[in-house]
């Protein structure tokens, strides 16, 4: 059984005399529990707008969203906002991007660990900073109880970022989304990071979503990966599945932008040309054909609907009227050109 169905969730950023900019168009997806869910694409691919639509901290104004957004049968998108705000951080976790900007730099770690415990748990203040010590230890900060006194511009990147997991594993969420948590850290202290959160899915049975543009990151993590383009899913697939068979001419480009070990001395890598601005509407065709190099005349005229993927497995999905079929298929671009890689 599903823990967390999103069913054709939809943000529009609407502006007075502009018409609605569509950011997540129609996007489902579902998540088990112990099992880890990756959204993958570039920046503006939607990922993050789809985190901050399922945990509603996207606000009212100007911001249309549609669809439903089921947590064990009951509508997230649908609940009283104070009702909400129970589920945040009790049964719903979220670890944001950017540590620095997401802590208050004016109130020192401990209490903003511990005002999770006090909020939803309901402990005193004694025993909340008790299991604020517990928490930031069993995340690897060395000295917790020193680090309980200190804020935000005392703690190196890695800790900062252990800080937000902590806060966030506080009431033990069954749901946790991680967005970019391993953004501007060092490889080392990465590793570090991503084996906490999947010892966190082996062990306590949390369903991961986990966000990121790192196909590394998928490769030694996710169970399901969905690629994002444009606001949509392009393609869908078991990771052992996507990397040994990417049919989606966007996900064999992300791949091919990444550096091989077993690569030639002097093989140049391919980026993935244009960036994402140079896209057209879903309505219109597919976003991802002035980029592609598959790209054929439908693709400009109708818009790909997700379907199985020819010759793969039957949960492999693919939106693509001409998809790759084999790692040769891609025709080389006729020039080189600045791209936008992983």
């Amino acid at each position: 059984m599903a823990l967390l169905t999103v069913s054709d969730l939809t943000v529009k950023f609407t502006q007075r005399g502009a018409p609605p900019f569509t950011a997540v168009d129609g996007v489902s997806f579902c998540v088990e529990p112990g099992k880890t869910v990756g959204l993958v694409g570039e920046s503006g691919s939607g990922k993050s707008v789809t985190s901050l639509a399922i945990m509603r901290l996207l606000g009212t104004r100007g911001v249309l969203v549609s669809g439903s957004v089921e947590f064990e049968g009951t509508d997230l998108l649908a609940l009283p906002l104070g009702q909400m705000r129970d589920r945040r951080g009790r049964d719903l976790g979220m670890i944001f991007q950017d540590p620095l900007s997401s802590l208050n730099p004016v109130i020192p770690i401990g209490i903003q660990v511990s005002e999770v415990l006090e909020r939803h748990r309901k402990l005193k203040r004694s025993a909340a900073m008790k299991k604020a010590r517990e928490l930031l230890d069993q995340v690897g900060i060395p000295d917790p109880t020193r680090r309980l006194k200190e804020y935000p511009h005392q703690l190196s990147g890695g800790m900062r970022q252990r800080a937000l997991i902590a806060m966030a594993l506080a009431c033990e969420p069954r749901l946790l989304i991680a967005d970019e948590p391993t953004t501007a850290l060092d490889v080392t202290i990465q590793a570090q990071i991503l084996a906490l959160l999947k010892n966190l899915v082996t062990e306590s049975g949390t369903a991961l979503i986990m966000i990121t543009h790192d196909l590394g990151v998928v490769a030694g993590l996710c169970d399901e990966v969905n690629v994002m383009y444009g606001g949509r899913i392009v393609e869908r697939a078991e990771r052992h599945e996507l990397f040994a068979r990417p049919r989606h001419p966007y996900t064999h480009g992300l791949l091919e932008s990444i550096p091989r070990l077993d690569a030639l001395p002097g093989e140049r890598l391919r980026p993935i040309a244009g960036s994402m601005s140079d896209n057209i509407p879903w309505v219109g065709g597919c976003a991802f054909a002035p980029r592609c190099r598959n790209e054929i005349a439908t693709c400009r005229t109708d818009s790909p609907a997700l379907m199985q993927a020819p010759k793969a497995d039957t949960s492999h999905l693919l939106r693509c009227f001409n998809p790759v079929l084999d790692s040769h298929q891609v025709a080389p671009l006729g020039a080189e050109s600045e791209g936008a890689s992983t």
